[in-house]
C-alpha cells in the first residue's frame, strides 16, 4: 500500500478529531482496524468523518463509495482518500 505520509497523517487527524480520541491518537497507523473495531465509529460517526475528510481534502464522497472495504483500516481509508484527491 503506497499512501503518502501527508494523506495518512491527515486521515488519522480527521479520525482523531471526529471521534474525539486524542488520547489514542499515537496508537493509530495504517493497519489500525476501523469499522467494527472502534466503538466510537458508529454509522453517524462514519458520516461525520466523511464530511471532515471531504472538507479537509477537497473532494466529494459518493454514497456508492461507502463500503466496508473503504472503512476496513486507517490505511484503506487513506488509500481511498488519495485515489479521490489524485
Amino acid at each position: 500500500m503506497n499512501v503518502s505520509t501527508a494523506t495518512l497523517d491527515g486521515v488519522i487527524a480527521a479520525i482523531v478529531e471526529t471521534l474525539g480520541i486524542e488520547e489514542r491518537a499515537h496508537t493509530l497507523d495504517a493497519s489500525t482496524p476501523l469499522f467494527g473495531s472502534m466503538p466510537e465509529l458508529d454509522s453517524l460517526a462514519v458520516l461525520s468523518l466523511a464530511t471532515t475528510l471531504e472538507d479537509r481534502f477537497g473532494f466529494e464522497i459518493d454514497d456508492a463509495d461507502f463500503t466496508g472495504d473503504v472503512f476496513e483500516t486507517v490505511g484503506t481509508l487513506a488509500q481511498f482518500v488519495e485515489s479521490r484527491v489524485a
